[in-house]
């Protein structure tokens, strides 16, 4: 993320707009660069809300992050739409929907730049590290620089254009890793998203007629990596989350105001604090006051505190869906 930045000539006095439901990383990844994170709300995809991204936008708006979470695209259509007319950059987070694409297109190809988390917990991992993935040149070059601080030595960079970088190189052993598990990505994918379109209609009649329904899906193509639907109140649904982890489904509710989790704003403290780790940081130079609260962004709360969230996976059998779904059923039908 911040080597995209870099790319993207993101910097002290710029702001980037970052969605309120995102692991931390992704504002972390703007304050590291020096620019300020303007958090805004999500809608009932979960994913950045882009009437609420287009409000967010200021004279000092250098790009917009989307971040397609939970294997779910963002509204790109509209995003990428008012970012052309704002003259935003758009840097696309894909670190939780590898492989799944937008009206036909890979999400990370759609916007300025893409990057990829190979953490050990995401859907592809080669222990740990990331890419970056973009069509322009000079932005490649500009990230390449960024991630290595020997990068300005290479012949294909103009010593005009170098800069000192960093170093964030991931080792030769990662790198082999990484490619042998690109070529299992296709066969998850349709492994993951056979496995929830069973589940989901197995379940679809309970969940139509006793919860506010499913979240919805900006685009059918995506990485199938969970389920979530949402409940009338936040109490109902722990309710039903403790009900189904009773009846052996993984479930868990998105957002409770106990619960630290750094996926919500809310929780964000260093962010939402301002803390950094010397004495000025990127509000110190931001260009006007910008300021953060636990209830900035209402509607992704009520969302998320809303919402179920069950674990969807290649790995699952055709046994696991069915016992999952008779979990469900049994759990939404009783209340």
């Amino acid at each position: 993320l911040t080597a995209a930045l870099a790319g993207l000539r993101v910097g002290p006095g710029d702001e980037v707009i970052v969605p309120a439901y995102t692991w931390i990383s992704t504002a972390a990844a703007v304050v590291a660069i020096g620019a300020v994170p303007v958090i805004a709300e999500v809608d009932e995809s979960l994913t950045l809300d882009p009437r609420d991204f287009a409000a967010k936008i200021t004279k000092y708006t250098k790009a917009v992050i989307p971040v397609h979470m939970r294997g779910t695209p963002c509204a790109m259509d509209e995003i990428v739409e008012t970012a052309r007319l704002k003259n935003v950059s758009v840097l696309e987070d894909v670190a939780q929907a590898d492989g799944a694409s937008y009206q036909g297109h890979r999400l990370g190809s759609i916007g300025n730049a893409g990057i990829f988390s190979l953490q050990f917990n995401k859907i592809l991992t080669a222990g740990e590290g990331g890419m970056v993935i973009t069509d322009d040149e000079k932005l490649h070059e500009r990230a390449l620089m960024y991630h290595d601080v020997a990068a300005s030595q290479r012949d294909d960079i103009p010593r005009s254009e170098s800069f000192l970088g960093t170093n964030c190189r991931m080792s030769e052993l990662q790198g082999a890793v990484m490619l042998v598990q690109l070529g299992k990505l296709d066969a998850m994918l349709t492994d993951s998203r056979r496995q929830k379109w069973s589940l989901k209609q197995s379940i679809s009649d309970a969940v139509e007629s006793k919860t506010a329904g499913f979240r919805t899906l900006n685009d059918e193509d995506e990485a199938a990596i969970s389920l979530v639907f949402y409940m009338d109140s936040p109490n109902t649904a722990r309710y039903v989350a403790r009900a189904l982890y009773a009846e052996g489904v993984g479930a868990s509710v998105l957002f409770t105001p106990d619960n630290s989790d750094y996926h919500v704003y809310y929780h964000w403290s260093p962010i939402l604090n301002r803390q950094y780790w010397s004495n000025q940081g990127p509000w110190d130079w931001a260009q006007r006051e910008v300021t953060y609260s636990q209830d900035m962004c209402p509607r992704t709360l009520d969302l998320l505190g809303r919402a179920v969230h069950i674990n969807v996976s290649p790995d699952l059998t055709d046994q696991n869906v069915e016992e999952m779904a008779e979990g469900i059923n049994k759990v939404l039908y009783s209340l």
